[in-house]
Formats: structure tokens, C-alpha cells, sequence
């Protein structure tokens, strides 16, 4: 095994964990039950690599064989579950706490996903498209978090909360391009990365948001 897979797997089991996080602190909000939490937590972290492999004709999708990383997002969705169920009292100060660590780890998963669903889509013989392969890149990185909102009744946070889908689309370019350059497959991947990465947290730290037409009926959001 490289170099590069071993980072790649490394950041993969990172960014599982944190989108499993993310997406069971969102069923807990919605008020679901235990298994609710746990779907909705697994759906999160491996939704997008699921589309990915359909979308690439790779079936079954690649999640199904590689169940370390389904058992890392079920076993994250039930110790969140269990937590929030034990601190029930003090669950939003905690919710806070773990949010703000997890945004950083979040935005590592956004990298490794976007970069792996990028380099998926060259793999399977797509390499001359590159609409095909930024875009199924940025689907790989955003799709579990769409699927986590669609399924708890809410309008996908990519749609409408700082930059997201445009960092995972920048990386997605990176990697596609210098990868059809002929650069090192572990320069690219990093810069790639790393440009993901810095986009997602500057965006957050100062809360860059796509301009949007606002109605007197959106003052709410």
C-alpha cells in the first residue's frame, strides 16, 4: 500500500467519522429514535460514495466490501447516540462543543471524499470527461450530507450555509487537472486536498455565503 492510499484511507475514516457525527446530531434534533440516529448517521457518511458508484456503473457500491468503514460510521452514530442520551440535560452546550471540533474534521472528510470520488470517475474510464469527473467528485463529497437533509426534512445545507459545494468543487478541478497533467498522484491529492480544506474553514470562520434574493418570508433563516 502507498503512501498516498494510506493517507487517503486515514483522511476516509476521519471524514466517515465526522459526517457520521453530523448526521446523527441531526436525527437526535429531529428527535428520531435510536435506529434513526444510526441510519441516518451511516447515510451520511457513506451516501456520497454510494451515488458515486452508481452513478460510475460500480455496483454493488464499493461501501458494501469495505466494512470498516460502514462499522467506523455505525459505531460513531451510536457512541453520539448514547452521549447525547446520557448528557440529555446539557445536550445543546454539548451539541456546541462537539460541533466546533467537528467542523475541522468535517472539512478533512470533505477533502478525502471529494478527491476520491474525483479519482473514482478517472478510474472507471471517465477520465477524457471533466464535467463528468468534477462533478461526480463533488457529489461525493456533499451527497450524504444532501441525503442526511432530504431524509429529515430539511433544505440540504449545501443550498443554503457558506461555501460548501463550491470547496468540494475547486478540489475536485485540482486533482482532475493535475492528475491528467501527470503530476505524482501524492502532490496532487494533497494540494487538493488542501485547497478544499482552506476554502471550507476560511468560509466558515467568516461565514462566506453565496448571494442570495431575499424575501420579508426568509427573514427567519
Amino acid at each position: 500500500m502507498s503512501v498516498t492510499e494510506i493517507v487517503l484511507m486515514i483522511t476516509e475514516l476521519i471524514g466517515t467519522t465526522a459526517f457520521s457525527v453530523s448526521g446523527a446530531l441531526t436525527a437526535i434534533d429531529r428527535g428520531l429514535d435510536a435506529f434513526g440516529v444510526l441510519f441516518i448517521g451511516c447515510i451520511t457518511s457513506t451516501g456520497g460514495g454510494i451515488l458515486r458508484d452508481l452513478l460510475i456503473g460500480r455496483t454493488p457500491p464499493a461501501i458494501f466490501s469495505n466494512l470498516y468503514v460502514l462499522a467506523s460510521a455505525a459505531l460513531t452514530s451510536i457512541i453520539v447516540f448514547v452521549i447525547a442520551y446520557l448528557k440529555r440535560k446539557t445536550y445543546h452546550t454539548l451539541r456546541d462543543h462537539i460541533e466546533a471540533v467537528n467542523s475541522i474534521f468535517d472539512a478533512i472528510g470533505l477533502a478525502a471524499f471529494s478527491v476520491m470520488g474525483t479519482e473514482g470517475a478517472i478510474s472507471a474510464g471517465h477520465g477524457e470527461n471533466v464535467v463528468l469527473s468534477v462533478c461526480i467528485g463533488m457529489l461525493t463529497g456533499v451527497g450524504g450530507g444532501i441525503l442526511r437533509d432530504i431524509l429529515t426534512d430539511s433544505t440540504p445545507y449545501v443550498f443554503r450555509k457558506h461555501i460548501y459545494a463550491l470547496a468540494s468543487i475547486a478540489g475536485s478541478v485540482i486533482y482532475y487537472f493535475g492528475a491528467r497533467a501527470g503530476f505524482g498522484t501524492a502532490p496532487v491529492t494533497f494540494a487538493a486536498m488542501a485547497a478544499v480544506i482552506a476554502i471550507r474553514l476560511l468560509a466558515a470562520h467568516f461565514r462566506w455565503s453565496l448571494p442570495r434574493v431575499k424575501l420579508d418570508s426568509d427573514r427567519r433563516l
